[in-house]
């Protein structure tokens, strides 16, 4: 026994194995030579598909709270989660919390307001874009006149962002301070935007690639050809009115129903 042993030894290392294998395809039938590298490819194939397709898939399940400094994100936030006043002071780190939606499935998202300034909110956004099931854009209506460029130019930068467009997140356009009288209505506020924005777009449009609409991670916004629309857009577009702080009590007459309802629906 020990001697047939030593000699099956002697052969299989007396000649390398990789000759002996060439030595042996050489030997088999044609077509079941190809049968076998077609098999393998189709593995290597389906490997590097679901490789790609788990890689890159990401559960969406964050809600952004966007907006210019002192629009309401933070007052708003509290009052999701909490349904009550809670004095807050402006934000220099982003805040997170699990919020459950009004709606007969209780589905819950991750509720996160992204500070308003702008060295601060570009880094928080990069960071969950892939993740937003929906973003919801504040905009103080009182001093809307006043700040239309810079919503604009903030909006613009979300709107084409080429992930963000790829994703096509939820698009909740909240139009908060309502109380205040000055304070403009959802759809002129919806209009304004409209107009600003297709101007970004003609001030902007040389930077992006004439053959695929895309340089630098952006994309072209709307239509060409067209004034853009918001209905234009990929994503659900809403324009609702909110107040989160009431105009009699802090706590008294504030209204998110409208903002409640659209979160209930994703």
């Amino acid at each position: 026994m020990e001697e047939r042993v030593d000699l099956d030894l002697e052969d299989f290392s007396s000649e390398p194995f990789l000759e002996t294998f060439l030595k042996e395809i050489q030997n088999e039938d044609a077509v079941f030579l190809v049968g076998i590298f077609v098999a393998l490819a189709l593995v290597i194939l389906t490997i590097v598909f679901f490789g790609n397709f788990w890689g890159s898939s990401k559960v969406r399940n964050a809600v952004l709270l966007l907006g210019l400094c002192d629009s309401g994100k933070t007052l708003l936030f509290t009052r999701l989660l909490l349904g009550k006043f809670v004095r807050t002071q402006t934000s220099i780190t982003e805040s997170s919390a699990t919020y459950k939606s009004k709606s007969e499935r209780g589905n819950s998202w991750t509720l996160i307001d992204v500070p308003g300034h702008e060295s601060l909110r570009t880094q928080i956004v990069e960071k969950y874009k892939d993740v937003a099931r929906a973003i919801v854009f504040v905009v103080d209506s009182s001093i809307f006149q006043k700040d239309v460029r810079d919503v604009a130019e903030f909006l613009y930068s979300i709107l084409t962002d080429s992930i963000l467009a790829k994703n096509a997140p939820t698009l909740v356009v909240a139009c908060n301070k309502q109380d205040i009288t000055m304070a403009k209505s959802a759809k002129l506020i919806q209009q304004q935007l409209e107009k600003e924005l297709n101007t970004l777009r003609l001030t902007r449009s040389a930077a992006l690639s004439s053959q695929d609409g895309a340089v630098g991670g952006s994309v072209y916004l709307g239509k060409k050809g067209k004034d853009f629309e918001f209905s234009q857009l990929a994503n659900r577009v809403e324009f609702i009115e909110c107040k989160a702080r009431g105009s009699k009590t802090e706590d008294g007459d504030a209204d998110i129903d409208a903002l409640e309802k659209c979160l209930a629906k994703l």
